[in-house]
């Protein structure tokens, strides 16, 4: 079954490749949830996220000529969104250093029906976790993001980020480490 879909893949990337935008819808739907999931960790904002989405697929909508019909486009959606968070995130620290101001968190609290002490504590402390991965550099965020949060293998970071699985590995103990200077509960 994984024979067709890499078939139907390759077919629609030579459609993008040719100019349907139909086919490009077609082709980056499936991905999307997990490339919003993916900008909002790294942007820690869902406004950024989508905004961070919408650009990363415009940008390969304009390149679509480099898209490789042999190559997974996950891979490479998955790319072009991490290069526009990095945009984000370069342009938000810039922004602070000229003093215009942090940008709001508005997290939501996963589902459930705890009371009101235990929500306030639970928003308190994924708030905390949140802007403690937010203050990480960035080459540790990412690292952590894709494997701990995204849920990707250290090759698949590593392919993704261009660095070896041993680098991915140490970023991954470094960001964990800083995290557990910062915060006592993790």
């Amino acid at each position: 079954m994984q024979g067709q879909h890499d078939t139907d893949e390759q077919g629609l990337v030579e459609d993008v490749r040719s100019g349907s935008r139909t086919a490009f819808g077609r082709l980056v739907e499936p991905h999307l949830p997990r490339l919003l999931g993916l900008a909002r960790r790294m942007l820690g904002s869902s406004e950024e996220a989508e905004d961070a989405v919408q650009t990363a697929l415009a940008s390969t909508w304009v390149a679509r000529a480099k898209l490789d019909p042999a190559q997974p486009v996950a891979a490479y959606l998955t790319t072009v969104t991490l290069n526009k968070c990095r945009d984000r995130l370069r342009r938000r620290k810039a922004a602070r250093f000229l003093s215009f101001g942090l940008f709001d968190m508005d997290l939501p609290v996963a589902a459930g029906t705890p009371d009101a002490e235990t929500e306030i504590g639970d928003r308190q402390t994924l708030e905390s976790v949140s802007r403690a991965i937010e203050r990480l550099p960035v080459k540790l965020r990412e690292a952590l993001v894709l494997v701990t949060i995204d849920g990707r293998s250290q090759r698949e970071a590593a392919e993704l980020l261009g660095v070896t699985e041993k680098t991915i590995e140490t970023r991954i103990y470094r960001a964990r480490q800083r995290l557990r200077e910062k915060l006592d509960f993790v």
